[in-house]
């Protein structure tokens, strides 16, 4: 077999490094929102993972008045100042973002959302889905999940 030394290197590696994780791929952190409104619902904004930070959905809700703007663009503002708070509570950026879901209660909304969405990003854009979607909580017309990785 002429690929046998590589395949048995490859195997070696692993079984090596198996179990041998960095003490920071075993650490969580939870990062909870500052918003008090928001400080006992049953979830966490984001799960910090080693360097990985996976962001629970965020919606466009003031945070003051916890209602949706009358502008989509406006909402989506909002919704993403929601994911960069969420992003500097982990010691991350925008450009960290690996993966976005982006749910969307009208397929219509999509070039709105996008306007927005390309102004905060300084780099390449992560990978994406635009999802059509029924309702959303309280009426949002837009919801965001993602996944960051610490560059």
């Amino acid at each position: 077999m002429k690929h046998a030394p590589a395949l048995l290197a490859a195997v070696l590696v692993i079984a090596l490094t198996a179990g041998s994780a960095p003490e920071k791929a075993k650490q969580r952190r939870i990062i909870k929102s500052k918003n008090p409104a928001k400080a006992n619902l049953p979830y966490s904004e984001g799960v910090l993972v080693g360097d990985t930070l996976y962001l629970a959905g965020h919606t466009g809700h003031d945070p003051k008045t916890m209602k949706i703007p009358p502008d989509v663009e406006a909402e989506a503002r909002v919704l993403l100042d929601g994911v960069q708070a969420t992003l500097a509570e982990a010691g991350m950026t925008m450009d960290d973002l690996a993966y976005v879901t982006v749910y969307c209660t009208d397929l219509s909304l999509y070039n709105d959302f996008n306007k927005v969405y390309r102004t905060y990003f300084s780099q390449e854009f992560p990978a994406r889905a635009f999802v059509g979607s029924g309702p959303l909580i309280f009426g949002a017309h837009f919801e965001v999940q993602a996944i960051a990785v610490k560059r």
